[in-house]
């Protein structure tokens, strides 16, 4: 399992979605570098499609888009994965085990990274958190349950 290195995480809010603001829909766009490893996450009301826009990105599909709304009195988060299918590099089974591999930092960057909100709003951590892995070959093409929020609150000084 991975582990994030706040230090290089990177956060952005945009489309009028602050840090301490908490409305829903709350979208987040999380992309990295190959190079440094520093990750990218944007949070607003709508994904930050310009931040995945480019060839590497839109060839690479490791972008992961997630999203934080209700359901009755609860939020929930969906996470959504592109495993297979269209352009996206390397096999299915090799993508579906790199992303549930890294799922863990990435919960983890959302929760720290949009930390102010969830320290306002600790219900938030009671959030059950969801994620999609979509593919063209059904073995991978799935929704996992992948507990709640609070599993992935990091400490870090």
């Amino acid at each position: 399992m991975s582990s994030l290195d706040p230090r290089k995480l990177h956060v952005t809010f945009d489309g009028g979605a602050s840090a301490g603001i908490l409305e829903y829909p709350r979208r987040y766009t999380l992309t990295h570098s190959d190079v440094t490893g520093d990750l990218f996450l944007t949070i607003g009301a709508e994904y930050d499609r310009q931040q995945v826009a480019g060839l590497y990105t839109r060839l690479m599909r490791d972008e992961v888009l997630a999203e934080m709304i209700r359901d009755g009195d609860q939020a929930v988060l969906h996470v959504y994965v592109h495993v297979s299918g269209g352009i996206a590099f390397g096999f299915a089974g090799w993508r579906s085990a790199i992303l549930h591999y890294h799922m863990p930092m990435v919960l983890e960057a959302i929760r720290y990274g949009d930390g102010e909100i969830f320290k306002q709003h600790p219900e938030l951590d009671e959030a059950k958190v969801f994620v999609h892995f979509a593919s063209h070959r059904r073995r991978y093409n799935q929704v996992e349950d992948w507990g709640q929020m609070r599993k992935y609150i990091i400490a870090y000084p």
